[in-house]
């Protein structure tokens, strides 16, 4: 436990003081925003500070916080350091610039962002491969809560020939479509704050209860071992570097986040404003993290014998495992979260936390495909102020990811499949945003505050590069090698935005 609290006493310090260098840094003042200078009643809408950080909170807090968190303790009590620190100093950060930038822009899109600040080629594989991640993220947020209400509230089977899967589908897609074309204040804007309102409360909830019933957790100077289960063989079985971070993702950094954070750019009233919604939003979205990493840790220690869980070893590797009716079941991330909750907070809690968990990736993909209509119409200089304008766009996007969802539901390992590669391009999206930020920093006389972005840019340009060379979804090969090669990798991303930041600054003092 006293691992636990060391972890979320640096998220919330580190967070305090952290955020306040980053506010001094970027130096926010009150030039008018483009909520204003922009005004059209559909994207570029002022409200208040609260909604935009709960709109924030629930754009960026998708599954990653919970099912990213769930799986990564499993590498150990080390991730009670590794996430907040993570969190404090790289997804905070990397929240915070993207979108006060973007605000000090005009409220421009990542795209956009990358292209002013590196090249034409970089813009190009940027583009693309953010819209290849926001259609991923529409595709497995539609699939994810819709398997989670067809198992777990309405106990079907969720297969791919019962009617009820479908219709639960569909009414998720009629939800998006709406959410996508309609103003945002008149949709996100109204529901969100309720929706972020349950997912605070389970996860606090949550942290109240492994105070009052003294959940056993492991701390780093302890025996790795609990209950059977030895959190070191998996530490170093499954590779903590790179793998942890690929598999934690939004808890620590998420380059989805600047994807989704520059919607909230045209809706805040005040610069001043930023290191609230977007900075401390990345914040409790660490703390988050940290909740449901402790909590899968505690019903690791409570064992399946007494409702809990365990794990064991199967032909895929380490599973979870839940005793139901006196035989061993294995379960899915997902379900984990209802052991979780129904331990610690009974049944009501039990339910509400489902909802959450449904909630969640609901809020993250409406959001993912309102960005990709609105980076394929800035692209494309497309007009968006007519609904039809706005339907016509989203409506072939919709067709293509109901056929890759219908693809992913009759292939059994579909989803694995797509989940894997939209965790890996997520950290990657990333890199392009720090490098971004490093350049932008460098161009506007805050050179000397480059460290701060350089710090995340070149752990996760080596992070995601040795994952992809190493893992089973990327080129096999051994980490002897794919170590190296991503050193090289990171070194060279490094290289290229000092140059581009150096050659920039050059141009601009002519």
């Amino acid at each position: 436990m006293a691992t636990f609290l060391i972890g979320i006493a640096i998220l919330i310090v580190g967070g305090a003081l952290y955020g306040r260098l980053c506010e001094k840094v970027f130096r926010p003042d009150d030039r008018q925003t483009p909520a204003f200078s922009k005004q059209d009643g559909v994207d570029y809408v002022p409200m208040p500070k609260w909604k935009n950080s709960l709109i924030n909170l629930l754009n960026i807090a998708g599954t990653g916080p919970i099912l990213g968190p769930i799986q990564g303790i499993l590498f150990g009590p080390i991730a009670f350091i590794t996430i907040p620190i993570g969190c404090v100093i790289g997804g905070a950060m990397h929240d915070y610039f993207s979108g006060m930038i973007s605000m000090r822009e005009g409220g421009i899109q990542m795209p956009e962002m990358i292209k002013r600040n590196t090249n034409k080629g970089i813009f190009g594989i940027y583009a693309v491969f953010v819209c290849v991640v926001l259609f991923l993220i529409g595709v497995v947020f539609i699939y994810t809560p819709g398997d989670i209400m067809a198992t777990q509230v309405l106990h079907t089977g969720g297969t791919v020939s019962e009617p009820s899967t479908w219709i639960i589908y569909i009414a998720i897609f009629a939800y998006y479509l709406v959410a996508t074309v309609f103003p945002i204040d008149k949709i996100i804007g109204k529901v969100y704050p309720v929706f972020g309102a349950v997912l605070l409360l389970s996860a606090v909830g949550v942290f109240v209860m492994l105070f009052v019933k003294a959940y056993p957790l492991v701390n780093v100077w302890d025996s790795w071992s609990l209950n059977g289960f030895d959190f070191g063989a998996y530490f170093t079985s499954e590779r903590f570097i790179p793998s942890f971070f690929i598999t934690v993702a939004c808890g620590i950094l998420s380059g989805f986040h600047s994807t989704q954070i520059t919607l909230v750019t045209r809706t805040t009233k005040s610069e001043r404003e930023g290191r609230m919604t977007f900075y401390n939003m990345m914040i409790i979205e660490g703390f988050i993290a940290m909740v449901w990493a402790a909590g899968t840790m505690a019903m690791i220690g409570v064992g399946a014998a007494e409702s809990g869980i365990t794990m064991q070893m199967t032909e895929k590797g380490w599973s979870y495992f839940q005793e139901v009716n006196g035989t061993l079941q294995q379960i899915s991330a997902t379900s984990v979260v209802g052991v979780v909750c129904r331990n610690m907070l009974g049944p009501v809690g039990g339910i509400i936390a489902t909802i959450g968990v449904i909630i969640l990736p609901i809020t993250s993909g409406d959001t993912a495909l309102r960005s990709l209509r609105l980076i394929i119409a800035d692209t494309f200089h497309i007009k968006q102020n007519k609904i039809i304008k706005r339907i016509l766009l989203a409506l072939p996007v919709f067709g293509l990811v109901f056929l890759v969802l219908i693809w992913a539901k009759a292939d059994p390992n579909g989803f694995r499949t797509i989940w894997r590669y939209f965790g890996w391009s997520n950290q990657t999206l990333a890199v392009f945003a720090l490098s971004s930020i490093m350049i932008w920093l460098m161009t506007n006389d805050r050179k000397k505050f480059l460290w701060i972005p350089l710090i995340p840019l070149t752990f996760y340009a080596f992070i995601t590069s040795s994952f992809i060379l190493s893992a089973q979804i990327g080129f096999r090969l051994p980490l002897t090698v794919a170590y190296p090669l991503g050193a090289v990798f990171a070194i060279a991303v490094t290289g290229f935005a000092l140059y581009r930041g150096n050659k920039k600054t050059a141009v601009s003092t002519v």
